[in-house]
């Protein structure tokens, strides 16, 4: 391989995305000036009875039924979620959901709140209790990608744009696959403070996180409170810093089993009130900013490197 074929981003290793250092790329602009595009990245799942899922206490994940895990995530959809939508009004926040089909299926009510407030919807598999892999065959996993949007759209009313796969999981041929049945970007691939082209013609990669994830410091790593409320201002304020030239995206991952409880509630509503003080804060979803950044690269002129 040559330099300059190197130097072009051509990655033989990954065909699904060409490499690119956030230093060498066109300026992103966002709406009114703003310098980073915020978004809550609510995941509203449904869990089954008789699988090992996400769990709190792993000593008792393998039985069924298995009560006290079960029941932790279920705490979400039937009072943590409600506790959310309080503190989503109160700054204007209109979250970008990843809905498990199944879940579409299951709370109304919550596709019922979520409809009145604008809510976006994006799907999030079938289930958070199996992961979006294991297909015999492409075909397999057309059919149950097809089911999966045409269940969200019977239920929201609205096709989904965007595709976010139980614990960020897809194959080599789902993008491609979300392109041909209407999508436009995934949330998986967590490389980039920017939106980015993958190598699948009309389809882009939009910031999601793994860190700044309430899974990742509540239940993994035992974080407060106050130190969640602190890190979630760090990456903010990083971010608004890193955006003086070219703009950014902050994901906010949040689970409402995790977030959603009564002593954890508060910091994120008074971290959500920090960044809407900010003038240069796009509080947004997910829709917009990939609507927003791709119409923004098809207006740039032919060679113009822009990620």
């Amino acid at each position: 391989m040559s330099a300059a074929s190197v130097a072009g981003g051509e990655r033989p290793d990954n065909p699904l995305y060409d490499y690119s250092p956030i230093t060498e790329r066109g300026p992103v602009t966002w709406p009114d000036g703003a310098r980073v595009a915020v978004y809550v990245g609510l995941n509203i799942e449904h869990f089954h009875l008789d699988k090992p899922s996400t769990s709190i206490w792993d000593g008792t994940a393998h039985l069924t039924p298995d009560p006290l895990n079960y029941g932790w995530r279920d705490y979400g959809n039937r009072v943590g979620v409600w506790r959310l939508i309080e503190i989503f009004d109160r700054h204007g926040v209109r979250p970008s959901v990843l809905l498990n089909s199944e879940a579409a299926v299951n709370y109304p009510q919550i596709i019922e709140a979520g409809l009145q407030r604008g809510w976006a919807w994006l799907a999030h598999g079938r289930t958070n209790s199996q992961l979006h892999a294991g297909f015999d065959s492409r075909v397999e996993e057309r059919q149950a990608l097809a089911n999966i949007v045409d269940t969200i759209r019977a239920r929201t009313g609205r096709r989904p744009r965007g595709w976010m796969g139980p614990g960020l999981t897809e194959t080599l041929d789902t993008p491609e696959l979300l392109r041909e049945l209407g999508l436009s970007y995934v949330l998986d691939w967590t490389a980039d403070d920017q939106p980015f082209h993958l190598n699948v013609p009309g389809m882009i990669s939009v910031p999601y996180s793994v860190e700044l994830n309430d899974i990742s410091m509540f239940v993994a790593r035992s974080f407060t409170g106050e130190q969640f409320y602190q890190a979630v201002v760090d990456q903010f304020d990083q971010l608004y810093a890193d955006a003086a030239a070219s703009g950014r995206v902050m994901a906010i991952a949040l689970h409402p089993f995790v977030i959603g409880q009564p002593f954890r509630a508060r910091y994120l509503d008074k971290a959500l009130a920090y960044i809407a003080g900010h003038d240069g804060a796009w509080l947004t979803t997910t829709d917009a900013i990939a609507e927003t950044y791709q119409s923004q690269m098809k207006q740039r002129p032919k060679g113009t490197r822009s990620e």
